[in-house]
């Protein structure tokens, strides 16, 4: 039976850098990339540890076993993970509805990845949802960064509700900044 919640254990954390592993963009064909997607940013046990100390990622299970992952990280998390900086340092920058978005409430979903036999079963909605149950509350958006590789994602992110507010290039690729309005 498949349950979305929120991470619970180092268990949990270490089955989401099992699922990461598998689908880092550095170890998949070009073939693999432009049918499955792929993850781009190697976390480590410790950066994943800091960032669930601040506020739980989501999670779907299938028994015992992380099946899909939905990264949450709060802007205090920037500092645990130094890939992350570019992003932050872009989104310091954009204006989102007449105010800075770096003086608004938000957090950034870090990575989505779901195991290969449980793609095209909706669980990239199911992800989502359970981030809006969870954090709709605290937060009136949710934004995230989706390299212009990778159109699987940007696809399903536009398919349910985000909206690119902004573009840009860094050391690693050219990334679309989507961001979700719950309000």
């Amino acid at each position: 039976m498949l349950l979305a919640t929120t991470v619970n254990s180092t268990n949990e954390l270490a089955q989401i850098l099992l699922l990461q592993q598998q689908n880092l963009v550095k170890l998949l064909s070009e073939e693999d990339i432009r049918s499955e997607g792929f993850v781009t940013l190697n976390y480590t046990m410790h950066s994943l540890q800091q960032m669930h100390d601040l506020s739980p990622s989501i999670i779907i299970k299938d028994g015992s076993s992380v099946v899909a992952y939905a990264l949450v990280v709060l802007k205090e998390g920037r500092k645990f993970f130094p890939p992350l900086e570019s992003m932050f340092q872009n989104l310091d920058a954009i204006i989102y509805q007449d105010r800075p978005l770096a003086a608004q409430p938000f957090y950034v979903m870090g990575q989505i990845c779901i195991a290969k036999g449980y793609r095209g079963k909706g669980l990239f909605d199911v992800l989502y949802e359970k981030h809006k149950e969870v954090f709709q509350h605290q937060y009136p958006f949710v934004l995230t960064d989706i390299s212009a590789r990778n159109v699987r994602s940007l696809r399903a992110h536009q398919r349910i509700g985000f909206k690119t507010i902004n573009t840009y290039r860094d050391e690693l690729d050219d990334w679309s900044v989507v961001l979700w309005d719950w309000r």
